[in-house]
């Protein structure tokens, strides 16, 4: 079994390691604003529901690569942290299969003033908790409000706190209230290497084990 001492690697070699274990991972497309009111879109992997009493939700986002702030001297974050840290708001947008292609448009790195959204075909539509908008073609979209921002190495852990949701009809059950998401049809990063995975017709369950049923299981009278 091959062995590595994360000690040794370089920050893009763990980085190829890590994606490549740590998969399927969610997606999210997130909208963002500046101080001067324009929208940034980008993807991200590092991403994962934290809690739900409040909802919390983590976006894990690296500093620029070799870039400093030519009067502080600090790592320059990307343009998703930084406008985060300005408004203290963001919006999730859930990608699925058919926002997958506009998606990979929104994370080319393009120079200052280019618009990601207009680029990938893309429109906005008013949030209803955020003044950042939510992404109109996006299946579903979480609201989010920054509780923090940890600075950690050349990386930003940031936690937000989901005000609410936004999803298609067609996709709640009204009996839990529940999200049918065999039809969402989302997907997932894989490793690094441009692969994604389909959650289309992948569905399978397996139910909780009451803790009796498993006696029983077992020989075991409860």
């Amino acid at each position: 079994m091959a062995e590595f001492d994360f000690s040794a690697l370089t920050p893009h070699e763990r980085y190829n390691l890590v994606i490549g274990l740590v998969a399927p991972r969610p997606i999210a497309l997130v909208t963002s604003m500046d101080a001067e009111g324009r929208v940034n879109a980008a993807p991200f992997s590092a991403f994962n529901y934290a809690c739900v009493d409040p909802v919390l939700v983590t976006l894990g986002i690296a500093n620029r690569p070799d870039a400093r702030d030519p009067q502080s001297g600090l790592p320059t974050p990307k343009d998703t942290a930084r406008n985060i840290r300005v408004r203290g708001e963001f919006v999730i947008n859930v990608v699925d299969e058919a926002l997958a292609e506009a998606m990979n448009v929104c994370a080319i790195d393009f120079p200052p003033g280019i618009d990601e959204l207009a680029e990938a075909g893309l429109t906005t539509a008013p949030s209803s908790r955020v003044n950042v908008p939510r992404i109109a073609q996006a299946p579903a979209s979480l609201e989010c409000r920054e509780v923090t921002t940890i600075e950690v190495g050349r990386s930003r852990i940031i936690v937000g706190e989901v005000l609410g949701v936004q999803i298609r009809d067609e996709l709640i059950d009204p009996m839990g209230p529940y999200v049918r998401a065999e039809e969402l049809h989302s997907i997932g990063r894989m490793n690094g290497a441009g692969n994604y995975v389909r959650t289309r017709d992948a569905f399978f369950k397996i139910p909780r084990i009451p803790y009796a049923d498993w006696q029983r299981r077992k020989g075991v009278e409860p």
